[in-house]
C-alpha cells in the first residue's frame, strides 16, 4: 500500500512538473511578453474605454441614436477588419524580416502594406456610399419594439457619412503602428493612441452636447470627434517614426520608391490574400449575425451593442496576446528556432486562458452594473445584462481560439487560419444564425449561447492543429 502511495505521488510530481516546463514560463519570459503586451494593452485598452465612454455619451441621447450607432460600427468593423487581415498577410514578413536582421524587407513589406491600403480604401469608400443606405436598412428589419427605425435610420446615416473620412487614417494608422509594433516598437503607438484619446473624449464631450459654446450636434459631434482624433494619432506615429531614424532604421528611404522585388510581392500575396479574405469573411459573418439578432427588434440592437463595447474594453487582453504571438513567435520562426517557437506559444496560450478566467469573473460581477448607465429602457437594460452572462461563460473559450487564430497564422500556414476562421464561421455559425432567427422563436440569447457552443467543434479543430505544429515555419528563409 506504501509503494503505491509513493508511486502516485512520484507520478503526480512528474505531471505536474511537465505541466509546468511546458506551459509556465521563467521571469525573463514574462518579461518579455509584458513588455510587448502591457503597451498594446494599454492603447487598445483606453481606446475601448473610450469607445466605452463614447457610446455611453451616445446612449444617453436615447435608444435611438444609441442603435443608429452601433448600426454604422458594425459595418465599418468590416472594413477596420480587412485593413487589419490585409496589412497581418505583409505583417508576418515584418516580423520575420526584423528576426532575420533584414532592413530591406522590411522596406518591402512597407511598401506592399502602402499600396494595398490605398486600394481597400478606395473599395470601401465606393462600397459605403453606393449601398450605405441598403446596409444600415438591413439592421431595422425586426420588430421595433415601440421604437422609432425612421429615427434610427437617420441618425445611422448622418454618422455614416461624417465617419467614412476616417477610413485613410484607419488605414495608414494601421500600417505605422502595425509595422513599429512588429519590429517590437510598441511604446511610440500607444502614446499617440492616448493623446487621441483624451482628444476624442473631449470633443465628444463638447461636440455631442453642446458645452462651452460648442453646437450641439449629437451623433453627428460623435463621428467628427472620432475623425479629429484619428488623423491626430496617425500624424503623432508618422512624426516620430520619421524623425527617428536610430529607432527605424528600415524607414530610410522607404518613399525613395514604391518599387517591390515581384518575388516578395508574390509571396506576401499568396500568404497575405487568404488573412484578407478571411478577415473580410469574418467581419462580414459577424456583421450578419448582428443582422440575425435584430430580427428580435431595437431592444436587441441597444442590447448587444453594450454587450460589444462592454466585452471589447477586456477583449483587448486577449487581443494584446494575440499579438505577443504574432511578435515573439513570429520572430523565433525568422530566426529559425522552431523549439523556441513551441515553447513560448504554449506558456501564451496557457497565460491567456488563465486571464480569461478572471475576466469572465469581473464581467459576470458587473453585468448588473454596467446596462445602468445607459438611457435606454428596462427591456434593453435585462437583456443586456443576459448577453453579459453568457458572455462570461464563453470568455476563456474566446481567448483560446485567439490565440490559436494568431498561432497558425504566425507562421503563414494562412489557407489553414482561413478554413478554420471564416470558412467555419460562413458554414456553420451564419446558417445556424440566419435558421435560428428566421424560423424559430427562440430568444435572442438563446440564439447568442447556441452560436457559442457551435465553437466547441472549432476549439477541438484548433488543439489538434496547434498540437501537430504544422504551422511552424520559416517564410523568409529564401528571400
Amino acid at each position: 500500500m506504501t509503494f503505491i502511495t509513493k508511486n502516485s505521488t512520484v507520478y503526480l510530481m512528474t505531471v505536474l512538473q511537465s505541466f509546468k516546463t511546458k506551459f509556465i514560463g521563467d521571469r525573463e519570459f514574462y518579461k518579455r511578453v509584458l513588455m510587448i503586451t502591457i503597451p498594446i494593452m494599454i492603447q487598445s485598452g483606453i481606446t475601448n474605454f473610450v469607445n466605452f465612454l463614447d457610446n455611453i455619451m451616445v446612449g444617453r441621447l436615447g435608444t435611438e441614436p444609441m442603435s443608429g450607432v452601433a448600426i454604422v460600427n458594425q459595418l465599418i468593423f468590416v472594413f477596420f477588419l480587412c485593413i487589419f487581415g490585409g496589412m497581418a498577410g505583409a505583417g508576418l514578413f515584418t516580423a520575420q524580416y526584423y528576426g532575420k536582421k533584414d532592413h530591406e524587407g522590411i522596406r518591402y513589406t512597407f511598401r506592399y502594406k502602402l499600396m494595398l491600403g490605398f486600394v481597400l480604401v478606395c473599395t470601401a469608400l465606393a462600397v459605403y456610399l453606393v449601398f450605405g443606405d441598403a446596409l444600415i436598412g438591413l439592421y431595422l428589419k425586426g420588430s421595433n419594439d415601440g421604437g422609432d427605425i425612421a429615427g434610427t435610420f437617420a441618425y445611422a446615416k448622418d454618422y455614416l457619412l461624417i465617419i467614412l473620412t476616417t477610413l485613410p487614417a484607419i488605414a495608414l494608422g494601421q500600417i505605422y503602428s502595425n509595422t513599429l509594433r512588429e519590429c517590437s516598437q510598441t511604446i511610440v503607438p500607444m502614446k499617440a493612441g492616448l493623446v487621441a484619446i483624451l482628444i476624442n473624449l473631449t470633443l465628444n464631450y463638447l461636440l455631442i452636447y453642446g458645452k462651452l459654446g460648442f453646437p450641439m450636434m449629437g451623433v453627428k459631434g460623435a463621428a467628427l470627434a472620432t475623425v479629429i482624433s484619428r488623423y491626430a494619432e496617425v500624424l503623432i506615429v508618422v512624426l516620430w517614426a520619421h524623425t527617428k531614424k536610430d529607432r527605424c532604421p528600415y524607414l530610410v528611404g522607404v518613399y525613395k520608391s514604391l518599387y517591390v522585388p515581384l518575388t516578395v510581392v508574390k509571396k506576401i500575396f499568396i500568404t497575405g490574400m487568404p488573412l484578407l479574405v478571411n478577415e473580410t469573411l469574418w467581419s462580414s459573418g459577424v456583421a450578419i449575425l448582428a443582422q440575425c439578432y435584430s430580427m428580435r427588434g431595437l431592444n436587441a440592437v441597444a442590447a448587444y451593442e453594450i454587450l460589444g463595447v462592454i466585452s471589447n474594453v477586456f477583449n483587448v487582453i486577449f487581443f494584446s496576446m494575440g499579438d505577443a504571438i504574432a511578435i515573439i513567435v513570429g520572430q523565433h520562426l525568422g530566426a529559425g528556432n522552431l523549439k523556441k517557437a513551441r515553447e513560448d506559444d504554449n506558456k501564451i496560450i496557457a497565460l491567456s486562458i488563465f486571464i480569461a478566467i478572471g475576466v469572465a469573473l469581473v464581467i459576470a460581477g458587473a453585468s448588473k452594473y454596467f446596462p445602468l448607465l445607459y438611457n435606454t429602457n428596462e427591456n434593453a437594460r435585462a437583456l443586456a445584462t443576459q448577453f453579459l452572462l453568457a458572455q462570461a461563460f464563453f470568455t476563456p473559450q474566446i481567448a483560446f481560439l485567439h490565440t490559436t487564430y494568431f498561432t497558425l497564422r504566425s507562421g503563414g500556414r494562412t489557407v489553414i487560419t482561413f478554413l478554420f476562421d471564416s470558412f467555419y464561421m460562413w458554414v456553420v455559425c451564419v446558417p445556424l444564425a440566419y435558421c435560428l432567427s428566421r424560423y424559430t422563436n427562440l430568444h435572442v440569447i438563446w440564439i447568442y449561447c447556441l452560436l457559442q457552443m457551435s465553437d466547441w467543434i472549432k476549439c477541438v479543430i484548433g488543439f489538434i492543429l496547434v498540437k501537430n505544429g504544422s504551422w511552424m515555419q520559416n517564410i523568409v528563409k529564401n528571400t
